[in-house]
C-alpha cells in the first residue's frame, strides 16, 4: 500500500540528503519548486535536490539499493527515503543541447549551478536554497519576480518553450495555482507557438488540467489558457461558443442580463467549492453540453484527447446528464429521482448543481427539495435489492444481457412500492423473461454437477431443518422470513441444476 508522504519528514529527508551530500565532499541544495514554496511560506509538495555529484557519485554516496538511476541519462537519481519521507530526485548541475522532440534534451553535459539555472523554465523555480546556511542562491532574479507575483520564462521564452512545448500550459498552471500573472513576453511567446502543445503527450496535457480546474483561481487558469491561444488547441470545440452572439439566459430564468455560453461556464465554474476533478470538468465543458446535450460523446471525445480514466469520463458524462433533472427535481416521479439520489455521487452531483443554478437564474430551491428527500431514512430511501442475477440464473434462465434490463425494471417497481417481496420480484422476472428454457433431453449430469448437487440437497436439508425448528420455537418474524429465503433460494438452484443436468 502508498504510503501518505508526511511533511515533516519530507523536509527532514531531504535536509539529510543535503548533508549527506556535503559530507562526502559535493554541493548540494534545494532546487526548484520546494524553493518557491519555502520562500512563499507554503510547505513544498515534494523537494528536488542539486548537486555538482555525478549520478555514479551520488549512488556510491547513498548506495544502489537505496538509488534508482531511471533518469540517469539526464542526470538523475531518485533517492528513496524512509516510511512517510517519500523519495527525492538528485539532479546533476547540467547544460541541455537540443530539444528535437519538444521535451527531452538530446544531450546533456554537466556543468555549474549557474548554468544549470539558466536552463530551467521560470524564473520563479530557477532559484537554489542551502538549508544548511539558510541561503538563497538566485541567479535568475526569481526572488524579484516572486515578490511581484510574476510568472516569468527564464531568458528567451521562445527557446524555453522550443524545449519542452509542455511549459506553455505550466506557464497558466503556474499562474492560476499561485494567483501570479504572466509576464507579457512569455504570454506572447505562448501566443506565438500554442500550436505546439498538441505534439505533448495527452498524459501531461491531462495532469495539467487537472491542477488548473480544481485550483481555487480555475476561472483564471481558464481565461489564461483563452487568452494564450491554448485553449484552441486543447478543446477547439470551444470555438463554437466563443462565435456565438450573446444570448439571453433562457426563458424559464430571471436572469436580467444577457451572458454568452462562455460567460455562464466561467460562473459556473468560479461557483463550486472544493471540486473534484469530475465536478470541474463537467462544469467547464456546461457550455458545450448546452449545444450538444449528448454527454457521453461529449466527454468520450475529450476524454480520449486527454486520456482521462474511466471513472473520469463516465463520472462526468453522468453528472452531466443527471443535472438537468436535479434542477426539476420535485417534478420527477419519485423513482426516477430516487435512484439519482442513491448515485454515489450524489454530493458531487449537488455541488455542480447548485453552481449551474446559481449562474442561471440564482434558484436552488429545487436542490434543497433533494437534501431534503437525502435525509430520509435508509429503508426508504435506499431499500435492499429483493434480486439479485444470481436468483434469475437459481430460478433456471441463462445469464445475458436481458439481466441488465429486467432488473432494472424490477428495481423500478420496487422503488415505485408496486412490488414489496422476493416472491413478487421473481413473479414479475418470470412474467418479463417468460418460462425457463428447458434442458435439452437424454444430457446426462456429469460428476461435477452431482458433486454440486449433493452439497445443495445437503444445505437444503439444513436449511428446511433451521425453519421447522424456528416455526417451533416462535422465532421472530423477520428470522422466520429469512430462513423461507434461504430455503427456496436453494430449491431454485437444486431445480435448477437438475435441469441443466
Amino acid at each position: 500500500m502508498c504510503q501518505r508522504v508526511q511533511p515533516d519528514r519530507a523536509r527532514h529527508f531531504a535536509l539529510w540528503v543535503v548533508e549527506k551530500l556535503h559530507a562526502a565532499g559535493f554541493e548540494a541544495l534545494w532546487a526548484g519548486g520546494c524553493v518557491r514554496d519555502e520562500l512563499l511560506g507554503t510547505v513544498p509538495h515534494d523537494y528536488d535536490v542539486a548537486t555538482n555529484a555525478t549520478p555514479d557519485e551520488v549512488r556510491s554516496c547513498f548506495g544502489r539499493r537505496r538509488t534508482l538511476s531511471i533518469g540517469a541519462a539526464f542526470g538523475v537519481v531518485t533517492v528513496l527515503g524512509g516510511r512517510d519521507e517519500g523519495q527525492i530526485e538528485v539532479a546533476t548541475f547540467r547544460c541541455d543541447a537540443g530539444y528535437s522532440d519538444g521535451r527531452r534534451p538530446d544531450s546533456v553535459s554537466f556543468s555549474t549551478a549557474r548554468e544549470d539555472a539558466l536552463r530551467r523554465d521560470f524564473t520563479v523555480n530557477g532559484m537554489f536554497y542551502n538549508p544548511l546556511t539558510h541561503e538563497v542562491i538566485d541567479y535568475v532574479e526569481g526572488r524579484r519576480d516572486l515578490e511581484a507575483r510574476v510568472v516569468r520564462a527564464i531568458g528567451d521564452p521562445l527557446e524555453r518553450f522550443a524545449e519542452d512545448k509542455l511549459r506553455m500550459l505550466r506557464a497558466a498552471r503556474l499562474a492560476c495555482t499561485l494567483d501570479f500573472t504572466v509576464d507579457p513576453h512569455t504570454s506572447a511567446a505562448v501566443r506565438d507557438q500554442a500550436s505546439g502543445i498538441s505534439i505533448v503527450s495527452a498524459e501531461r496535457i491531462a495532469a495539467e488540467m487537472r491542477k488548473i480546474l480544481i485550483c481555487p483561481q480555475r476561472v483564471r487558469g481558464v481565461e489564461l489558457l483563452r487568452e494564450m491561444r491554448l485553449l484552441d488547441v486543447l478543446v477547439p470545440e470551444f470555438r463554437r461558443l466563443w462565435q456565438d452572439a450573446a444570448v439571453a439566459a433562457p426563458p424559464s430564468t430571471g436572469a436580467s442580463q444577457p451572458q454568452t455560453p462562455w460567460q455562464l461556464t466561467l460562473q459556473i465554474l468560479g461557483g463550486l467549492e472544493h471540486p473534484t476533478f469530475r465536478v470541474a470538468l463537467a462544469a467547464f465543458l456546461w457550455g458545450l453540453y448546452q449545444q450538444d446535450p449528448q454527454p457521453p460523446r461529449l466527454v468520450d471525445g475529450i476524454g480520449q484527447r486527454w486520456r482521462l480514466t474511466n471513472d473520469e469520463r463516465q463520472g462526468t458524462a453522468w453528472l452531466l446528464a443527471a443535472e438537468p433533472q436535479v434542477r426539476r427535481a420535485s417534478r420527477l416521479p419519485w423513482h426516477t429521482l430516487q435512484r439519482i439520489l442513491i448515485a454515489a455521487a450524489v454530493d458531487e452531483l449537488l455541488l455542480l448543481a447548485d453552481a449551474i443554478a446559481s449562474a442561471v437564474d440564482g434558484g436552488t430551491g429545487e436542490i434543497d427539495y433533494c437534501r431534503r428527500k437525502l435525509q430520509l431514512p435508509p429503508d426508504i430511501l435506499n431499500p435492499h435489492m429483493l434480486i439479485s442475477g444470481n436468483d434469475l440464473r437459481a430460478a433456471g434462465y441463462q445469464a445475458g444481457p436481458r439481466f441488465r434490463a429486467v432488473l432494472t425494471q424490477i428495481r423500478d417497481a420496487q422503488l415505485e412500492t408496486h412490488i414489496r417481496s422476493r416472491d413478487e420480484a421473481l413473479a414479475l422476472a418470470r412474467k418479463l423473461l417468460g418460462p425457463v428454457p428447458s434442458p435439452p433431453a437424454g444430457v446426462p449430469m456429469d460428476k461435477k454437477a452431482k458433486k454440486k448437487l449433493g452439497i445443495l440437497n445437503h444445505r437444503l436439508q439444513l436449511a428446511r431443518q433451521q425453519l421447522a425448528g424456528a416455526r417451533k420455537q416462535n422465532d421472530t418474524p423477520g428470522e422466520v422470513e429469512r430462513l423461507e429465503r434461504e430455503v427456496a433460494a436453494l430449491e431454485q438452484e437444486v431445480e435448477a441444476l437438475k435441469n441443466d443436468g
